[in-house]
């Protein structure tokens, strides 16, 4: 994978994934990716599960997590870790922005 140090965010578009939510993949190298995901209010994030470690921290919003079945709700300054392959997933209660950090980078999310 080239290297890059730089990803200015109005160079990135926002990828349409469907339902309601958007994704925009913002800097990432071979071990580290980080995504910011936006919701609108009622958007589900579908229960899966990866071989990835993430950590999503909440930038606005208000999101109930589901992770290994454990339900809470979150809004914008908390932060979750996931351990590969724990199902996970979230529903948008208020509109909002999450950023999400993967170790190794999620190959998947790139065109």
């Amino acid at each position: 994978m080239e290297l890059k140090n730089f990803f200015p965010g109005e160079e990135i578009e926002l990828e349409d994934l469907g339902n309601g939510m958007k994704r925009k993949v913002t800097a990432f190298h071979d071990n580290l990716m980080c995504v910011e995901v936006h919701f609108e209010k009622g958007a589900i994030g579908a229960l899966h599960s990866h071989p990835h470690e993430q950590i999503t921290y909440i930038l606005s919003g208000e999101f109930e997590f589901n992770i290994g079945g454990t339900k809470k709700v979150l809004k914008a300054g908390d932060s979750t870790f996931k351990q590969p392959h724990i199902e996970h997933g979230a529903l948008c209660l208020k509109e909002g922005v999450l950023l999400d950090i993967f170790t190794p980078c999620r190959k998947d999310f790139l065109n």
